[in-house]
């Protein structure tokens, strides 16, 4: 797809999430997690065409079905349960023309599913042992860079900034939109400097990301799941752990070369001054102080980067943010202070499945060539929490603040 257009309507119930045809099916399996990205036509939809409606260059169009773009995920290690997921949902039996009649049937019996992520290659014989289906793999990086492309330019409420609490949305033009960084938080980082749509270079990386947090987490704090890690560090104090500036100048700044004294001069600084074992410390103080030292780390890397290339704009992503406040935080005042106040983060609230949505996609090249996507945008609330400090709730399996993106499918 070439360009989306996009109106923001009214909510549609919510019961459309969890019925409906299924059309697509794309996945992203990454070293810690897999995501889905998966289409449901509305219960009122019809599969006939309905009447025509005028795209923005003057040419007549038909709506020939519309319904919701579905995000769902699980761990990598329990790959499994994504599998039966799939399975009673029959996502893998979906009709990848989106049910529109006058295509014809793909004359193979094999049936692909579009993936990306280096489990795409590692799982390919499960997926095809335990559903019968044939993993098409797309490139990782082409599936970030058009996942984030399409919806900063579909999804009105889509790219936002957080500081101190606030969150405010970003409304960028479409001309306006390249160049940008892009970050993808991973198990590690990739940072790519995106001039447009398929045009893009990896300038930088790091592996110090998602993976590390979890993995040292589980290592130091014995949490059985990111998640559970996630909601440790909010309880926790990081300054237990972290020498401060003001700890080696008696607690005061160093103002001569701008460092206040509650700045932090050595993540997990103090356990090497103090006559303490790890099991002295706090697992919620070791879990803050961990999450707080890779997202500064990430946030200076990332704005060197910008600077490097002269980029105004940097978008984060990745499930490692998953839409935590003290995550956002973190990363909002590294950019800011390395920037002298010059450059902003910048936040999608599609974060973790930017990869997933480039997978999905990437249907279009081979099977709607002749369709577009007109994006009704609208995003239906599944989880309640104060703005501002959105979370994942493991009990009710809600990951963010917007599960689904209605859209509709024109003819040109």
């Amino acid at each position: 797809m070439d360009r989306e257009e996009v109106e923001i309507e009214g909510n549609s119930e919510p019961n459309q999430q969890s019925s409906g045809q299924i059309s697509h099916l794309a996945l992203d399996i990454g070293g810690s997690l897999i995501k889905l990205v998966y289409f449901s036509r509305n219960n009122n939809n019809s599969v006939a065409s309905k009447a025509g409606n005028a795209s923005s260059n003057g040419n007549s169009r038909t709506l020939v079905v519309d319904g919701q773009i579905h995000f769902k995920r699980f761990e990598t290690s329990k790959i499994n349960d994504c599998i039966e997921f799939i399975h009673s949902r029959k996502l893998h039996l979906g009709d990848c023309y989106t049910g529109v009649q006058h295509h014809e049937a793909p004359t193979s019996d094999k049936i692909m599913i579009k993936a990306t992520g280096g489990g795409a290659c590692m799982f390919a014989d499960l997926f095809k042992e335990k559903l019968g289906v044939f993993l098409d793999k797309e490139d990782e990086m082409d599936c970030l860079v058009a996942g984030a492309n399409f919806l900063l330019k579909a999804v009105h409420h889509e790219a936002f900034t957080y500081m101190d609490g606030r969150k405010e949305f970003v409304q960028i033009h479409h001309d306006d939109l390249y160049p940008y960084l892009l970050v993808n938080i991973g198990s590690g980082v990739s940072m790519l400097k995106v001039d447009g749509d398929g045009k893009f270079e990896r300038v930088s990386g790091t592996s110090v990301g998602g993976g590390t947090f979890w993995g040292l987490g589980r290592l130091l704090t014995r949490c059985k799941s990111f998640d559970e890690l996630l909601e440790l560090s909010h309880q926790g104090n990081n300054r237990v752990v972290d020498m401060l500036v003001g700890d080696i100048y008696g607690g005061t700044d160093y103002s001569k070369i701008g460092l206040s004294a509650t700045a932090i001069a050595s993540s997990f600084g103090k356990a090497i001054s103090n006559d303490k074992e790890l099991e002295d410390y706090k697992p919620e103080d070791i879990a803050r102080s961990l999450l707080r030292m890779i997202s500064n780390n990430i946030g200076q890397i990332s704005y060197l980067n910008a600077l490097r290339f002269g980029l105004r704009r940097i978008f984060f992503g990745g499930f490692f943010i998953r839409g935590q406040a003290y995550t956002m935080d973190t990363i909002s005042v590294a950019v800011k202070y390395w920037s002298k106040g010059e450059a902003k983060a910048m936040f999608l609230e599609h974060e973790g499945f930017l990869g997933a949505l480039g997978a999905f996609l990437s249907y279009e090249k081979r099977s709607l060539d002749d369709l577009k996507v007109h994006q009704s945008v609208q995003l239906t609330p599944t989880c309640t929490s104060p703005v501002g400090d959105k979370k994942h709730n493991p009990q009710t399996g809600c990951l963010n603040e917007y599960e689904s993106i209605q859209c509709s499918i024109y003819a040109a």
